[in-house]
């Protein structure tokens, strides 16, 4: 039988087993240090746990309710504002990628301008006849028995140009005029666009209003104010202006800068109703022929039919404010204290039905000029998205 062994060998065994538990314990900490992750798995519930995050909440949670858990677990309260900011940024990148292409205020700016430029010298001579009629009093008496009388008449007097006296202010105008518009429009709808890039139809009529009150103010009274007081001069017996910058001139050194700027209150209504009714109208048809696919691609014909339509819907909608208008921009306007007394007095003196003088011409030269620009508009930002790389 062997002797008991020393006290010191059993203390050795002892150390032993204590050094082989401790590696034993290390080893575990390194091989769960090891283990493969993915980001997407997100802390382990018992990480979350020590750190109070509620043990309840999925795995895999949006962005956003990510950021009001961590809010709601550290007392930082709401993150209304952060999140507002989040999703606007998220429906931009969402519909550039998955939905409609946005549109780069540049380009609008750009493709608007081309539009306008082509646009008015295709329907300046329906413009022409609807504002000669427009200013042709029931109380001078009036000179022209219709339209086909007026375009009659203007080409003996002064021959085929006759229909295209005036053009120059509008095509100075309207080049400017409709980059504003499609600028402007393009800046307010993008952060309204949800995430797939649809605009809804009442956001459409909130930015069509805020794009007309802009191209009013900026570029159209003044711009309007020349055009008729220039149409207005070359009926008259005796013609004052020689061309537009020498009417420009006299207008101004007689009246100041304020005489181009008649009518402002009547031509801000007006030209904020028209294309309120317009981009409501050509965005809702756009919606509508698109339905769930937002990159579907429209044919410029079926372009072109919509924008007539959202024409029209504008003219019936505003020939009443256009009128006023004119009537306060024209060589006369000095008799009318403003714009409520212009309408009172046309009322008084010739009828309701005046306020529609002038809508037959309008109506065809305001539904070929919305459907070219809108077309001309969409194939012009086409080319630019293929020339001009944005975000």
């Amino acid at each position: 039988m062997l002797p008991p062994p020393p006290h010191w060998c059993a203390s050795l065994c002892c150390c032993l087993s204590v050094r082989t538990k401790r590696r034993h314990r290390d080893l575990r900490k390194m091989s769960s240090l090891l283990k493969p992750f993915s980001v997407c798995e997100g802390p382990c519930e018992s990480c979350g746990a020590r750190r109070g995050c509620p043990s309840s909440a999925p795995r895999h949670q949006p962005p956003l309710q990510r950021l009001s858990a961590a809010a709601a677990a550290t007392g930082l309260g709401s993150l209304s504002e952060h999140q507002r900011s989040y999703s606007a940024r998220r429906n931009l990148a969402a519909a550039a990628i998955g939905g409609r292409k946005i549109t780069h205020p540049g380009k609008a700016i750009l493709a608007g301008g081309i539009a306008g430029g082509i646009e008015i010298c295709i329907t300046f001579p329906t413009e022409y006849v609807k504002t000669q009629l427009q200013l042709d009093e029931r109380a001078n008496p009036p000179r022209y028995r219709g339209i086909g009388d007026c375009v009659k008449l203007t080409v003996q007097d002064h021959g085929l140009r006759g229909l295209y006296r005036g053009l120059s202010s509008l095509l100075y105008g309207s080049i400017p005029k409709s980059a504003v518009r499609f600028g402007t429009f393009e800046m307010l709808s993008n952060p309204m666009r949800d995430a797939t890039g649809r605009l809804d139809n009442t956001r459409s009529l909130v930015c069509g209003l805020g794009a007309g009150i802009a191209e009013a103010i900026l570029v159209v009274c003044p711009m309007e104010t020349l055009k008729v007081k220039m149409i207005h001069d070359q009926c008259s017996l005796h013609p004052r202006y020689r061309g537009f910058f020498h009417g420009v001139s006299e207008i101004i050194r007689e009246q100041g800068v304020r005489g181009t700027y008649q009518g402002l209150t009547a031509t801000v209504l007006k030209q904020g109703t028209n294309q309120a009714i317009r981009f409501y109208v050509m965005n809702a048809l756009r919606n509508w022929y698109k339905g769930d696919d937002l990159r579907k691609e429209m044919h410029p014909i079926v372009t072109a039919m919509f924008g007539a339509t959202a024409g029209a819907a504008s003219v019936f909608g505003n020939t009443p404010l256009d009128v006023v208008k004119t009537r306060m921009q024209g060589l006369e306007a000095h008799r009318y204290k403003s714009t409520v007394d212009c309408a009172f007095q046309i009322l008084k003196h010739e009828g309701p039905q005046a306020f529609y003088k002038g809508t037959v011409p309008r109506l065809g030269r305001v539904c070929l000029d919305v459907a070219i620009v809108f077309v001309i508009y969409e194939e012009v930002v086409k080319l630019l998205n293929d020339v001009w790389k944005t975000q």
